[in-house]
């Protein structure tokens, strides 16, 4: 199990070695919009080394994850925790490219630092019709993060550890007319917002940790309710 930076590094590199997929269950019904393909940013990083408050001892309590809470006047997912990321732009000539070009934009992060590990598989989300190749990056060179009050309104680095805290973990449940939808979710701390990192992206960071060997038991039954 890690327990150094390096470490958590070199599980990152090995796991992305190997075609990677998303255990994914859809939180909305279809959209009939034409076929988006997009890609997010997932940016992990100890550059700040300030420590996790508390959490699981399977990850060094320095790393973190970049998240983003999305603008409430968006279109989709409005208000939700995210990745940075967005729609493929015909200059971009990969995921790679469209997911350091759209963090930059949204974040202000520098993609000069930031070096690609690799991608997991693309997933489909049905409410928005995006088809979204999920960037891993890793943070080498430190650059100043803010909103850009478009897209995103709030910009942070997250513990791990503190993610994986099974009092953080649980199920997100979003009831809507007669169907219920449920995924993997995490509870943020208070010194974040208190935020529910939940949907593609909580169902992302829950894949990506159980297949890193990170995870430590926690409850599914434990409920966090969505409002729709």
């Amino acid at each position: 199990m890690p327990r150094t930076v390096a470490d958590a590094e070199g599980e990152l590199r090995a796991l992305l070695s190997r075609s990677i997929a998303v255990t994914y269950e859809p939180q909305a019904p279809p959209s009939d919009r034409p076929l988006r393909r997009s890609a997010v940013l997932i940016l992990f990083g100890a550059l700040d080394r300030r420590p996790a408050e508390h959490g699981a001892r399977t990850v060094p309590p320095e790393l973190d994850v970049l998240l983003t809470r999305r603008a409430d006047g968006m279109r989709h997912h409005a208000g939700q925790i995210a990745f940075p990321g967005g729609g493929a732009e015909p200059g971009d000539r990969n995921a790679a490219d469209t997911a350091l070009r759209e963090a930059s934009e949204e974040t202000g992060v520098d993609p000069a630092g930031v070096e690609v590990l690799g991608s997991l598989q693309p997933v489909h989300i049905p409410v928005s019709n995006n088809l979204v190749t999920p960037v891993v990056g890793w943070w080498r060179r430190a650059s100043a993060v803010a909103a850009d009050h478009a897209e995103s309104v709030e910009v942070f680095r997250a513990p791990v550890a503190e993610m994986l805290d099974p009092a953080a973990r649980g199920t997100s449940v979003l009831r809507h007319e007669a169907t219920t939808y449920r995924g993997a979710a995490f509870a943020l701390g208070p010194h974040l917002g208190g935020h529910l990192v939940w949907g593609f992206t909580g169902m992302t960071l829950a894949s990506l940790f159980d297949e890193l060997g990170w995870s430590v038991p926690w409850n599914p039954r434990q409920e966090f309710p969505v409002a729709p």
